[in-house]
């Protein structure tokens, strides 16, 4: 239940950034957009993010046609690196098989430079 609010927070901290904050919008513009998503490992719980310059929309489940995928081994590991989302906390994430990155890198270092503007 954690894990779904704090998914659902994060769609809406994003929109509230591209309207208030306008180096979020001007990062966001440079990208063209990004579309990425967040589940645990057997996609009990999901959530896709799609940004574009004008907006961004949110909702349930993975879609196929994502540029990133962050799958973690259950809602608790998942809550515990996006609380503090460096990069090591991925990497060791990673590391221990409790972090999946489906996609390109690129496009994770593109996401991080994004949500340091939340």
């Amino acid at each position: 239940m954690k894990l779904r609010l704090a998914l659902w927070l994060l769609g809406w901290l994003l929109k509230r950034a591209l309207r208030r904050k306008p180096r979020f919008a001007e990062q966001l513009e440079k990208m063209r957009g990004l579309d990425f998503g967040i589940a645990t490992e057997d996609l009990s719980i999901a959530r896709h993010y799609r940004m574009t310059p004008t907006a961004i929309h949110s909702g349930k489940g993975l879609p196929t046609n994502l540029d990133l995928e962050l799958r973690f081994a259950d809602a608790d590991t998942a809550l515990k690196v996006l609380r503090k989302p460096t990069s090591r906390a991925f990497f060791d994430g990673m590391r221990h098989n409790k972090v999946r990155l489906v996609g390109d890198s690129a496009d994770m270092t593109r996401l991080q430079k994004l949500l340091k503007h939340l």
